[in-house]
């Protein structure tokens, strides 16, 4: 089955080391993930992600490529205290149109969860892609709506493993919201503001 390599963000590196993630060479490894830096092309958020063992590179709009490199081993320690990349989240306006697709291009579908989330999302698809889940969200319908209508499914954000998290957002200080109960039982979670100056939506929670 697939898995995922790198992820390539529109964002400077400086700013996620100002968040205290080790970066080297524009390049920052989360777990087993590579998160790449590209600052300056006019683009927002994660730009695309290359992924290993594709059937297909059609993931109904998801910019993808195919990857042939190794894990990068051993991750280095981050003053953050993150220690992994939990899920990648993007958003689709037909869940059952993109499920059909990341199937099809060799994804590992787990389970189609069929209850709505805090936020308004009716339903959700989790893909397992190596250590990380790809959590794709069905878009609510006024969403949608205002929109335009169906287009094709795209990236919104990440969420990260903070095995202390209470030490993780002392150590970010006014850059992270209050820790609070996550959706999944037994988990915490925590998130970025919009001072962090990331451009892509960051959660920070407790292990599984």
């Amino acid at each position: 089955m697939a898995t995922l390599d790198e992820l390539v963000v529109a964002d400077a590196a400086e700013a996620w080391s100002a968040c205290g993630f080790t970066v080297e060479a524009d390049v920052c490894v989360v777990g087993d993930a590579r998160i790449r830096f590209a600052e300056g092309r006019g683009e927002r958020g994660i730009e695309e992600w290359t992924l290993r063992d594709l059937e297909s590179l059609d993931l109904d709009g998801l910019p993808t490529s195919r990857s042939d490199q190794r894990s990068p081993g051993d991750p280095p320690a981050h003053p953050n205290g993150i220690a992994g990349l939990d899920h990648v989240v993007a958003i689709s306006s037909d869940l059952d149109r993109t499920v059909d697709a990341l199937v099809a291009a060799g994804l590992d579908l787990r389970r189609v969860r069929e209850e709505p989330t805090p936020a308004g999302a009716p339903r959700q698809a989790f893909f397992r892609l190596g250590s990380a889940i790809l959590e794709v969200v069905q878009e609510p319908p006024e969403a949608t709506a205002k929109a335009g209508g169906d287009r094709p499914a795209f990236f919104w954000g990440l969420a990260f493993v903070a095995p202390d998290l209470e030490r993780t957002v002392a150590f970010l200080g006014d850059r992270a919201g209050d820790v609070r109960d996550a959706v999944q039982p037994g988990r915490r979670i925590a998130t970025l503001r919009r001072n962090a100056g990331l451009s892509v939506p960051i959660a920070l929670m407790t292990p599984p």
